[in-house]
Parts: C-alpha cells; sequence; structure tokens
C-alpha cells in the first residue's frame, strides 16, 4: 500500500500549492488575530449605526433637526468629520462612521506593513528567508500582499456591516470602499518606515507621527475658516472627499491609489540598496555611545520609550488644545429633547454646553490613556521577545524590581499625559472665553487614571501568566469593554448589563461629578492586578518570540 504523504527528503516529496504564495499565506497567519479583531470592530460600528440614527431619529422633523445642530458645529466636526448629508441614513452613516474607522483602516496599514516587515528583519526571519532562493524584491511583494488581503477582508467586514445595517448594497460598497482607500496609504508608510527605522518600534512612532499629522490636517480642514483646501493634503480628507451617499466623487479615488504606488515603490526600491537588519537611518548608531537614563532598569525603559512618549504627549496635547477651542461652538445649538436624551446616555450631561462637549470628548482621552498603558505592557513584553531582559536579568536586577519599575513607568506616563490634555484642553478653552477652572479640568484630568490604571494591572497579570497572549488578551479586553459602553447604551441594555464595563463608572468631569467610589474600586482592581502579576512572571521561564 502506497502512502498519501512522501517525506520531504525523498524524491518524490511534492510541495503543497494554494492561490497565494508561501510567504502570504504565512504572513497571514501571523496576522490573523489583528485581522479579525480590526474586521470585528469594523462590522460592529458599519452595522449598528445605521440601525441607531433610525431608532434615535424616526421621523424626517426629528432629522432635520438633527441635521440643523449638527451639520456645521466644530466641535463635531472636529471628531467626526464634515457632514455633507445628515437627513438621510446612509448620509448620517458615512459622517458618523466614515472619519472613525477611516482612522482605523490607517493603523491597520500602518500596523501591517510594519510587521510583515521590519519585524521580520528584527526577529531574524527575513535573513533566514533570504538565504534560500527568495530575492528581496520577491520577498517584499509576498509580504505585502498579505497587507493587501488584510484591507480587502476589513472592505468586505465593513461592507457586511452597513448591508446587515439596512443601507443598500452599492452604496454600502462605496462607502466601504472609501474607509478602506485609507489602508494601502499608511501601509505604503509602514513599508517606508520599515526602510528608514532601524527597529520595529521606531517605525511604528515614526509612521504614528504621521497618522497624527494627517489627522490633525483633517481636524484644521474641518474646523478652521478658509482651510477646506488642506482636506486635499491628507488621506483622511479624501475618504471624506469622495462623498459616500452624498454625490459621490470616484475620480478621487486616484489620489489614494497614486501615493500608495508611489510610496510601496520607492519602499521596494529602498529595501533593495539597504543593509539587512538596518535603517536608513541606522548611522548615528555608529557613533559615540550615549549613557543618559542608564542608571537602573526603569530608567532604561524610560530611555526606550522617550520617543513613543514623547509622540503621545504632543500629540493628546494638540487634540486637547483643539477640543477647547471648539468647545464654545457648541453653545446655543437649538437641538431636540430626543437627541439630549441621546447625548446624556453617553456622557454628555444634561443640555449641550462647552463643559458637556468638554466632558462627552474625554471619554475619548480615557480610552486613549488606556491604550497608552497597555502599550507599557506591551513594549516590555517586546523587551523580552527581542533578547534584551535576559541581559538586564544577568545583573543584580530582579524580575520583581524590574516588572515594578516598568509598572511605575507605565503608571507615569498615563499621569503625564492626563495633566497635558486637561491642561491644553483649559488653555484652548480659556483662549476662547469659555468659563471653567483649572481644578475642574484637572480633576477631568485625573479622572482618565482609574480606568488606565485598571488595565495596566490588567495587561501585566495577563503578561505574567501568558507572556506571548497576553497583549492580545489585554487589548482585546480594552475594546470589548469600550465597544460595548457605546452599543449597551445606544441599544437600551438593562442596567446591570451596561454596567459590567469599567467605562460605565466614568463621571465625565467636568460635565458630571467625578465618581470616587468607582474610581477608587478600579484603582485598587488595578494595583491589586499588577501586584498579582509579579508571582507567575517570578516563576515562569521567559519567553522569546
Amino acid at each position: 500500500m502506497t502512502t498519501a504523504v512522501a517525506t520531504a527528503s525523498g524524491p518524490r516529496a511534492t510541495t503543497r500549492r494554494g492561490p497565494l504564495p508561501p510567504l502570504t499565506r504565512r504572513a497571514l497567519r501571523d496576522a490573523r488575530a489583528r485581522t479579525l479583531g480590526f474586521g470585528c470592530v469594523f462590522a460592529a460600528l458599519a452595522s449598528l449605526q445605521p440601525v441607531g440614527y433610525r431608532h434615535t431619529y424616526p421621523t424626517l422633523a426629528d432629522r432635520l433637526s438633527f441635521a440643523h445642530s449638527f451639520a456645521h458645529n466644530k466641535a463635531v466636526e472636529l471628531l467626526y468629520g464634515k457632514a455633507y448629508d445628515l437627513v438621510t441614513v446612509g448620509g448620517y452613516t458615512a459622517w458618523r462612521v466614515g472619519g472613525t474607522l477611516a482612522v482605523f483602516a490607517a493603523l491597520f496599514g500602518l500596523l501591517g506593513a510594519v510587521r510583515a516587515l521590519r519585524a521580520e528583519e528584527d526577529a531574524g526571519r527575513a535573513e533566514l528567508v533570504l538565504s534560500g532562493c527568495v530575492g528581496r524584491v520577491a520577498a517584499f511583494g509576498a509580504s505585502l500582499m498579505a497587507v493587501a488581503a488584510g484591507v480587502v477582508f476589513l472592505f468586505a467586514a465593513a461592507f457586511t456591516g452597513f448591508v446587515v445595517g439596512g443601507l443598500p448594497a452599492g452604496g454600502s460598497a462605496y462607502l466601504a470602499l472609501a474607509i478602506a482607500s485609507v489602508a494601502p496609504v499608511f501601509a505604503g508608510v509602514g513599508a517606508l518606515v520599515s526602510q528608514l527605522a532601524p527597529s520595529k518600534r521606531t517605525a511604528i512612532e515614526l509612521g504614528g507621527a504621521l497618522v497624527g499629522v494627517c489627522f490633525l490636517l483633517r481636524v484644521i480642514a474641518d474646523t478652521a475658516p478658509g482651510a477646506g483646501w488642506v482636506d486635499w493634503l491628507t488621506p483622511f480628507g479624501w475618504a471624506e472627499e469622495l462623498r459616500a451617499f452624498s454625490g459621490a466623487h470616484a475620480l478621487v479615488l486616484v489620489l489614494p491609489l497614486a501615493t500608495s504606488v508611489l510610496a510601496l515603490w520607492t519602499a521596494a526600491r529602498l529595501a533593495t540598496r539597504r543593509d539587512l537588519g538596518l535603517g536608513m537611518l541606522s548611522a548615528h548608531e555608529q557613533s559615540r555611545p550615549r549613557l543618559g537614563l542608564l542608571s537602573s532598569s526603569t530608567m532604561q525603559a524610560l530611555r526606550s520609550e522617550r520617543i513613543a512618549l514623547a509622540v503621545w504627549v504632543v500629540s493628546v496635547t494638540a487634540l486637547g488644545l483643539v477640543i477647547g477651542v471648539v468647545s464654545k461652538s457648541v453653545s446655543g445649538l437649538g437641538i431636540s429633547k430626543q437627541l439630549e436624551h441621546a447625548l446624556a446616555k453617553l456622557g454628555a450631561g444634561s443640555g449641550l454646553t462647552p463643559k458637556a462637549y468638554i466632558g462627552f470628548s474625554f471619554g475619548f482621552f480615557v480610552l486613549a490613556i488606556s491604550v497608552l498603558a497597555v502599550s507599557q505592557i506591551a513594549a516590555a513584553r517586546h523587551e523580552e521577545a527581542d533578547g534584551r531582559v535576559q541581559t538586564i536579568f544577568s545583573l543584580p536586577v530582579s524580575r520583581q524590581r524590574w516588572l515594578s519599575g516598568r509598572l511605575a513607568l507605565g503608571a507615569a506616563a498615563v499621569l503625564a499625559v492626563s495633566i497635558c490634555a486637561a491642561a491644553s484642553t483649559w488653555i484652548g478653552a480659556g483662549s476662547q472665553g469659555v468659563a471653567i477652572s483649572a481644578s475642574q479640568m484637572l480633576l477631568a484630568g485625573i479622572n482618565c487614571l482609574p480606568v488606565a490604571i485598571l488595565f495596566l494591572g490588567i495587561a501585566a497579570l495577563a503578561y505574567g501568566v501568558a507572556p506571548r497572549a497576553g497583549t492580545a488578551i489585554a487589548y482585546g479586553l480594552l475594546i470589548a469593554a469600550y465597544l460595548w459602553q457605546l452599543i449597551g447604551t445606544l441599544l437600551g441594555a438593562p442596567g446591570w448589563l451596561k454596567k459590567l464595563t469599567p467605562f460605565a463608572h466614568v463621571g465625565l468631569v467636568p460635565a458630571r461629578p467625578f465618581g470616587v467610589g468607582a474610581a477608587l474600586v478600579m484603582l485598587g482592581i488595578g494595583l491589586a492586578a499588577g501586584l498579582g502579576a509579579v508571582a507567575p512572571f517570578k516563576r515562569r521561564d521567559l519567553a522569546d518570540a
């Protein structure tokens, strides 16, 4: 009897082939958790927003009142972009979902390209691949094919969500395409910074800074008088100008297509002209060693994180300043009682005032700063996976001291960024004559800490127990908790069910009182989880990539 499978070393050995190259299939497997996670977010938001709009504004009068209140309001345009048609379900969905998911698409493209290119070099796997019969251009193309497949999956997820939400198939496909068009542009950015940066982390920091700049350009274009032309300088503006469900401008698709091709072509040329494992910006590494911030393992961690933390501080400060400046524009809006009730359920307080808008906006800061907290544990995991922590432990540094130092650094980072958000928002609001005290804004910044410390502790505990899956678990819990806060509130879930997420226990200062009891509970749980991470971390083996 003959066997169905021959040995790899025998003359009859065969290679199983598929529609995609082996390198592409492996890259898709490596990215499956991230791709599925983003796909679920796209499908959920795309399906829920049209349903929620029909439920909240069932009549034409309700929709006209909503459109009159928010169509040209700068404070709302800051968060969601320019609105072209708020009377129809499709036009509202394009405004409410398009801007948000475009940012998610940008992050997906950037992270996917950096993971497929720079991370492979950092781990040494690219060198093994290129030692065979695969050339650099072929490996580069195979990796980006996996990113392209992920973008197609996001398009399909968004399209399915829109159709499930009751939107017509043609308009749904166009809106999903407008959102997904941002991803290839930032995949090209990711490919470029992967050639320039000496490490994966630096590549993400450079790419993330560019995402922030492009987002701020979109904010300027939508909120500053006479600055509409700036929309044409950013991919987020191009997605807006495609105008799904409000007079499509399909020719605008030429801009993201041409930019993506140019960026990827440039990255491919650079990939063939540099040494493997080094970035084009690595020359400074050959200069005289700099010994600053190397007095302890915690200071060394601060040194490695300083660029990322600087990007966070600058980005949050700039966004807080803009929020403060535009907060005055919400005054005097004639909104319906139904809309006022819906905003109150989401945390904006009673009545749409500058304070209510600032409190509502700080709900997004709570999420962002919680992401920063989890990212600090993710950085610790990268340090272990890259083998650098083994060198630290060869010195008289205990595991408990090292992990405690990382937790202290994470707590200090979220505190510093929270205060920057509060201070810049206060300055922006004060410049427009909005009456809000410095103590109120300081309390609004401190209000971001309980949830952030909670997820910092949860991430540390997950990292101590399951290092390879810990970061994904922490990010997954954070995203699920925030989405449930939105979905549960809008769908009218029972009170006990809505309170399962920590975001439901955050009183958005200054619109609402600071929840002292809930804050103490979350801080206590976060502290207990952080302390509980030490014991399993001390017992387990160090894990590589």
